[in-house]
């Protein structure tokens, strides 16, 4: 089943923000972010603009989206995205296949995974998002650059407007 605006509040996992405190990073991301030595907020903006989806008058993030030839989905469950997953993958290449909070890339990031199902987890597929992150930081040692480069490695245009989204999503987050 697919959700295209999904009406419950999202806990993805023990990833859950409180709907009292929309403009708060949740504890999950802020413990996966210390984890890999990123800022919170940095890793939040980024799941916010990867899988955002509106919740009660509020985005949050959803863990169970994937993005298949630029066409997003969201499903109700892990298990409905695993199974679609699996269908996508008969029909169409991992590298056009982006799983999960941080909108993982199947093709060029899969084997931090177990099986292609694992990157619905949401801790893991965070903890994948936020040492993407720091290596784009290590190496170009400025969060500004690192976060287009998440999105796109090559740099260029597409890295700066998707840079622009998340520190424009970053701007509404309580510090």
């Amino acid at each position: 089943m697919v959700v295209r605006f999904p009406l419950i509040l999202i806990l993805a996992g023990a990833v859950a923000l409180p709907a009292q405190a929309s403009r708060d990073v949740p504890e999950g991301y802020r413990r996966v972010a210390k984890q890999a030595g990123i800022p919170a907020q940095i890793l939040y903006a980024v799941a916010l603009t990867e899988s955002g989806a509106r919740v009660r008058q509020h985005t949050r993030p959803w863990p169970w989206t994937l993005n298949v030839a630029g066409q997003g989905y969201r499903y109700a469950t892990r298990e409905n995205a695993c199974r679609a997953l699996r269908q996508f993958l008969r029909t169409t290449a991992p590298r056009r296949i982006d799983v999960g909070l941080g909108q993982i890339n199947l093709g060029w990031n899969g084997h931090y995974f177990s099986t292609p199902c694992d990157m619905l987890a949401p801790y893991l597929n965070l903890n994948v998002a936020a040492s993407l992150l720091r290596q784009r930081f290590e190496r170009w040692q400025n969060w500004q650059e690192a976060v287009g480069r998440y999105h796109r490695p090559a740099g260029g245009k597409p890295a700066q407007r998707y840079r622009q989204t998340v520190f424009r999503h970053l701007r509404g987050l309580s510090s």
